[in-house]
């Protein structure tokens, strides 16, 4: 597939496909094949499937509900890698942020964000990001690679596990480092894991994609079989502001991005999220909610407004609550249904926009290679 068709090539490469085959990017249909090519009844793949998602266990030879001459196979045929908890910080709000090693000593950053109501998960795509938003800190990396599948899926493994979360319900967005419609097959193959009843089953209604716009990947999402719910980052209410905030904008305008939002299938008890950041003096004025309540007539949206999460080298203010507060009684006013994100884990840098990691820029022919879809 083509960057334009929105999967980006891996800038600073995959990991080694050399020695054993990686479990971990396989689909249970593609696990159960394998394993009937060993030898085995594919049903132990299921066996498999929850050893590995259900219950944290990589070491074959401890599945032991499996026969001991197919765990000698496996562990001939197979490795199990799980991105590594590097680090972990706790927000006073009892957010926790993950920096999690991935099998090349690259890094990338996961949150966990309790009572959402629900726990959330929020994991990413790509270490860094080319999208180049001006109010993001992950898009001052750049983008070095592409997450696979089984990097993506594997952050929700290790951070259920380590918060013994693997056996009760949860919501996954994809919201962290990178852009998910950028980096297309790996993501939407991480999603199908995932959502395996013999896995973590974590039902596509409780997963949120959050895209800038990439509106190649945008149209292949809505023929998904395994839909996750859609959220759009907007930001602006103008072709021109959006340009200078999302890069991505000069290339998939506002009207064409918005006209395949009222094309995207959206269920009846179902709404497109549009999330805008606020920045003060920028795009918080009431004129600028009017005209955004304009835009989004005729499509079943809601907007969650997110006041800027302010950190050094971002050249843009958070706006004071009163501009905040006189933004969401506008939309509402104009008969948008709004909500004011409460940010979360923002002493510890973990708020939206705030994932960045340090000492981690591509080098020049990686940020080259790293060009918009």
């Amino acid at each position: 597939m083509s960057a334009t068709e929105g999967a980006a090539p891996a800038a600073g490469g995959t990991p080694d496909a050399a020695g054993p085959r990686d479990l971990t990017e396989l689909e249970l249909p593609a696990l159960e094949a394998a394993v009937a090519g060993l030898g085995a009844p594919a049903f132990h793949a299921r066996q498999i499937y929850r050893w590995v998602y259900r219950r944290g266990v990589t070491d074959f030879a401890r599945m032991t509900d499996l026969p001991a001459s197919l765990r000698t196979r496996l562990a001939a045929a197979f490795a199990v890698p799980t991105p590594t908890v590097v680090e972990r910080a706790r927000s006073r709000d009892g957010t926790v942020k993950f920096r999690l090693g991935l099998r090349d000593g690259r890094g990338v950053e996961a949150v966990f964000i309790p009572d959402t109501p629900a726990r959330t998960f929020c994991v990413s795509t790509q270490v860094g990001c080319a999208m180049q938003c001006g109010f993001c800190l992950t898009g001052r990396m750049g983008l070095t690679r592409n997450l696979t599948a089984g990097e993506i899926a594997g952050q929700v493994r290790a951070m259920a596990h380590d918060l013994a979360l693997a056996d009760r319900p949860f919501n996954v967005v994809l919201m962290g480092m990178g852009e998910p419609l950028h980096n297309y097959e790996p993501t939407m193959r991480a999603l199908r894991m995932l959502a395996s009843e013999s896995g973590l089953a974590v039902p596509p209604r409780r997963v949120t994609l959050s895209t800038v716009g990439v509106l190649p990947g945008l149209a292949r999402l809505a023929t998904e079989p395994v839909m996750p719910n859609l959220a759009v980052s907007l930001h602006a209410a103008t072709e021109e502001l959006r340009e200078r905030l999302v890069p991505l904008g000069r290339k998939y305008p506002l009207a064409e991005l918005l006209a395949a939002c009222r094309r995207f299938p959206v269920g009846r008890r179902e709404r497109i999220t549009f999330e805008y950041v606020l920045l003060d003096g920028v795009n918080d004025a009431p004129a600028d909610a009017r005209r955004l309540a304009r835009l989004l007539r005729g499509i079943r949206s809601k907007v969650n407004v997110i006041p800027l999460n302010e950190a050094p080298g971002i050249p843009y203010r958070r706006p004071p609550d009163h501009r905040v507060d006189a933004f969401g009684r506008t939309l509402a006013a104009a008969g948008v249904r709004v909500s004011v994100r409460k940010s979360r884990g923002r002493d510890i840098r973990a708020a939206c926009g705030q994932l960045i990691l340090e000492g981690a820029r591509p080098s020049a022919g990686q940020r080259m290679a790293a060009r918009l879809p």
